[in-house]
């Protein structure tokens, strides 16, 4: 029988009791990275900041080693990724309802239901650290709740989070549109792959796509972007300094070269921030005008020109009220959306976006179209883009256009520009990307684009 000295003997029985009823605590530090998560959390959640400025807004982000700032970021993103199931699971173990005033405690079970259920964190620890951040936030009072509660996570909350249908991990606007838009099943497919993150680096190069693909240890895609697995950092990859790639999505990769041969032709890319469609133009050759009215984004577009080697005269400006010099020959508009087809990367935006935001977007959208065909000549081509997956941000607004403006005509896309994959095209012939579309690629960000001709025998300017 195994003798321990008095001191180490009441630690333990200290220990325990804490463990078991929430109230005694011999330890009172929380872990960095646990602290921070439950910040970066109320970040989004509260005052609506994006993840990845929070993350760079936080002091104490930068403090952490590689690996707490990895585990901190992983905890707030896949507790956003599951938010819905996760409150469901909550609701369910807790004997009464939280009351309203009591969102700090909500949101540290939040962070401590993820350790548990979602990354398979040891319950002693998790529970014992929740317990500590509920104190340190000021609410003693709520302690033995919050223990008790998460050992009930810890016992059924895994039964039950594998039984939510897919779709109740999304926010009930988003939920709702989804299920109107594409019908129960494909909606449950889109919500699966949102729920998934995608550990995946998409490339685009300049030239000879065989040698990079050797060289980057890549996929070639259909669509011609390369994909390689996400490790390590990315300007340490060979090519990256001599300008020979840049990153970008497969999906944000098409809409250029929806436009055909540009080479020679004079080119305005409105919106044009971050700068890899202005890039894909550079590189065909094409004369291109990047306009974007946040001078950051447009310091961040000539950066990255800088480092490819290429050229593009950028412009800061408001893309509705800006006109060029002359008539152009094309015109891309990636136009500002409620951007739900980048949940994949990026699982805050359910929770910082609304209806009232998408209703707003779509004027925007509006205006940018009415602007967009005013700079093109009679026969010029314009390539509308939208980053969502909501009609109303996409095939609605094009409807909208058409029942304004008679002269201008959609020019549907063919499954041959696009690698063959006719499953990326809807029946008007528009491109719309899905997350749950190649699967067996590792899927794809949800895009919308429509080519539209303005009519040869326009002779004015509406």
């Amino acid at each position: 029988m195994l003798h321990y000295p008095k001191k180490i003997l009441y630690k333990r029985l200290t220990m325990i009791k804490e463990y078991t009823d929430g109230v005694c605590s011999t330890i009172t530090e929380v872990s960095a990275p646990r602290r921070i998560a439950f910040d970066l959390l109320r970040a989004v959640i509260i005052k609506k900041m994006r993840l990845s400025d929070a993350l760079i807004d936080h002091s104490g982000n930068a403090k952490l080693s590689d690996r707490d700032r990895n585990f901190a970021r992983s905890l707030v993103a896949n507790s956003l990724r599951r938010l819905g199931h996760i409150d469901q699971v909550i609701n369910i173990c807790l004997t009464r309802p939280l009351p309203m005033k009591a969102s700090i405690v909500r949101d540290v079970l939040r962070i401590a239901a993820t350790e548990l259920l979602l990354l398979n964190i040891p319950p002693y620890a998790t529970i014992h650290s929740a317990v500590n951040l509920v104190r340190s936030q000021g609410e003693d009072k709520f302690a033995k709740l919050t223990n008790a509660v998460l050992r009930r996570i810890d016992r059924d909350g895994r039964s039950v989070i594998n039984t939510l249908p897919a779709f109740h991990a999304l926010p009930k606007w988003l939920t709702k549109n989804l299920r109107q838009t594409y019908g129960d099943d494909i909606a449950i497919a889109i919500a699966i792959a949102m729920q998934q993150q995608p550990m995946l680096l998409d490339i685009t190069v300049n030239t000879d796509h065989a040698y990079w693909a050797r060289t980057l240890k890549a996929k070639i895609l259909p669509t011609g972007t390369l994909r390689r697995q996400m490790n390590g950092r990315i300007d340490r990859l060979i090519g990256f300094a001599e300008g020979a790639w840049w990153v970008q999505n497969a999906a944000a990769a098409i809409p250029v070269q929806l436009l055909g041969n540009v080479s020679g032709k004079t080119v305005v890319d409105l919106c044009a921030a971050p700068g890899g469609k202005t890039a894909q133009l550079a590189a065909r050759l094409a004369n291109v005008i990047a306009v974007d009215q946040a001078p950051q984004r447009v310091k961040q577009i000539k950066n990255n020109l800088d480092r490819l080697q290429l050229t593009a005269k950028c412009i800061i400006a408001d893309a509705t009220k800006w006109q060029p010099q002359f008539p152009i020959d094309s015109l891309l508009l990636d136009a500002p959306c409620s951007a739900t087809g980048l949940i994949r990367r990026h699982p805050d935006i359910p929770w910082l976006k609304n209806e009232r935001d998408v209703t707003k977007m779509a004027a925007i959208q509006d205006q940018l179209l009415n602007a967009a065909f005013s700079m093109v000549r009679p026969g010029g081509m314009i390539i509308f883009s939208t980053c969502s997956l909501l009609r109303e941000e996409g095939s609605k607004r094009i409807e909208a256009l058409f029942s304004r403006n008679p002269y201008v005509t959609r020019k549907p896309i063919t499954a041959n520009e696009i690698g063959g994959l006719s499953e990326l095209l809807n029946e008007d012939g528009d491109l719309l990307t899905r997350p749950d579309h190649l699967a067996n690629y590792g899927g794809i960000d949800g895009f919308y684009a429509c080519r539209l001709i303005k009519n040869k025998n326009f002779n004015r300017i509406l």
